[in-house]
């Protein structure tokens, strides 16, 4: 409750401040605007971010700069729909690709600090690095793929009290 109160109060400064610098008129030429450029970026944005994650997965790489794009671009659609000139002013700022960047790189940075595992992994070579062990079981394995495709590999996850026993 605190914080719809807080929103409201906000909103409304900012509004009466604006409409007292440039009248009524341009007020609402202000927010219409602002609505209309950002329902427009919201599409642009949103149909990108779709179209790199379609081809990140197609390229069989993680995704992680293309998923928070599309979360981002989202999050900026979102506070578009919500009225007043504060949302509308920070929903702009998250669907403008240069805002944006600074935005992802922020909370990947925010992220890796909460998780440091994560900088590490991410460290070695520019991938993602999985640590882990080779039980041999003694079971025949099939010939690997000889066409060149995906190696696959089959197996199951062992937990560590088991492995050692």
């Amino acid at each position: 409750m605190p914080f719809v109160l807080l929103y409201l109060v906000v909103e409304i400064v900012a509004l009466v401040a604006l409409g007292s610098v440039t009248g009524l008129a341009w007020t609402l030429a202000v927010l219409l605007a602002g609505s209309v450029l950002g329902f427009w970026l919201a599409r642009r944005e949103g149909l990108r971010a779709a179209q790199a994650l379609g081809r990140a997965v197609s390229e069989r790489r993680v995704a992680h700069q293309e998923l928070t794009d599309g979360m981002l671009v989202a999050a900026g659609g979102v506070l578009l729909f919500v009225p007043g000139l504060v949302t509308d002013v920070a929903g702009l700022l998250l669907l403008f690709p240069p805002t944006r960047s600074l935005v992802r790189a922020r909370m990947v940075r925010a992220a890796e600090a909460r998780a440091p595992e994560l900088r590490r992994a991410r460290m070695r070579s520019g991938h993602t690095v999985v640590d882990g062990g080779l039980v041999d079981d003694g079971a025949p394995r099939p010939a690997p793929d000889v066409r060149g495709g995906p190696l696959v590999i089959e197996g199951s996850i062992v937990p560590e009290e088991r492995r050692s026993a």
